[in-house]
């Protein structure tokens, strides 16, 4: 029984298939199974349950998988300490982020990254799906929102604030909209997430004053990626966030419609965090990880 097969079955145990875990590591599914079946006869228990609908772990097979996912980290953190003394940081770095966070910010990063430490190896895991980290075996998220809930180490990586943009030729053709009020008349882009879609929040920075302004939308999208490609389509105004366009504003592709008011449809005061399971020893390719993104994203990015 060694640890490959041990982390075999982890892996197995946490997508509950095993035609993905096999698709992950470019492996046939029928040795996925019988790497399981032969670890099963080991023991002489059977760990899953399985139908040709679905699989199952059995009550042994959950009690195998909590104890060997607590040992096996166990033993990572003794190789990471003894590594750490010598060595510079190395071993998978599994990491997650949504989409857009991940494509605009963190991929451009990484050539500097994997030149400053090419003995670690990335598994990014972009997506706008709230991933479970221990489940999921991530040693790293970036997540977005107002303050973090969570059993999780959670540190502010930016600060954010979100604006309302539109193209220069939408509004060459529609005209300038002067106030918030305005945008009740246009045809807005919005993200398809509830309470996006219906009112826009505005706040006056110099008087604090707040707004509430309805809006109608002809284009709702799932993907923030998709928003600034809209917007730069000129199909209308929409509200995104400022990272997401920042480069954009610069090169006069979409202009910032109220730059003395604060924009949001949920929280005015929102971040980037990153996230982290806790533990009582951070692996060195973590610490790294997030001295890194701090360095080439917190410090080199400004809010305005």
């Amino acid at each position: 029984m060694d640890h490959s097969t041990l982390r075999l079955f982890l892996e197995v145990a946490r997508r509950l298939s095993f035609a993905e875990v096999a698709a992950q590591r470019g492996l046939n599914p029928s040795s996925v199974s019988r790497s399981i079946a032969g670890l099963e006869d080991g023991l002489g228990v059977r760990l899953f349950q399985r139908t040709t609908r679905r699989m199952t772990l059995t009550e042994s097979g959950a009690i195998f998988y909590r104890r060997v996912g607590e040992l096996l980290d166990e033993f990572d953190q003794a190789c990471e300490e003894a590594r750490a003394l010598s060595a510079s940081p190395a071993g998978t770095l599994r990491m997650t982020a949504s989409v857009a966070f991940g494509e605009r910010m963190i991929v451009p990063l990484l050539p500097r990254f994997r030149a400053l430490y090419p003995d670690v190896r990335l598994d990014l895991k972009f997506t706008d799906a709230n991933v479970d980290l221990i489940a999921e075996g991530i040693d790293l998220a970036v997540r977005l929102g107002s303050r973090m809930v969570t059993d999780a180490i959670v540190t502010r990586l930016i600060s954010t604030r979100y604006r309302i943009c539109a193209s220069p030729a939408y509004l060459q053709q529609a005209g300038p909209i002067a106030a918030p009020a305005d945008l009740a008349a246009h045809p807005c882009v919005t993200f398809s997430l509830p309470g996006f879609n219906t009112v826009w929040r505005f706040r006056d920075r110099s008087t604090g004053t707040e707004e509430a302004v309805p809006i109608g939308s002809d284009v709702a999208l799932g993907s923030a990626l998709s928003v600034r490609s809209s917007l730069l389509l000129g199909l209308g105004p929409g509200l995104i966030a400022d990272w997401l366009v920042q480069e954009d504003l610069a090169a006069g592709r979409l202009v910032d419609l109220f730059p003395a008011q604060d924009a949001t449809a949920t929280d005015f005061e929102t971040a980037a965090w990153i996230l982290y399971p806790s533990r009582t020893y951070l692996p060195q390719k973590v610490r790294v990880m997030i001295d890194f993104l701090k360095d080439g994203i917190g410090e080199n990015f400004q809010s305005a």
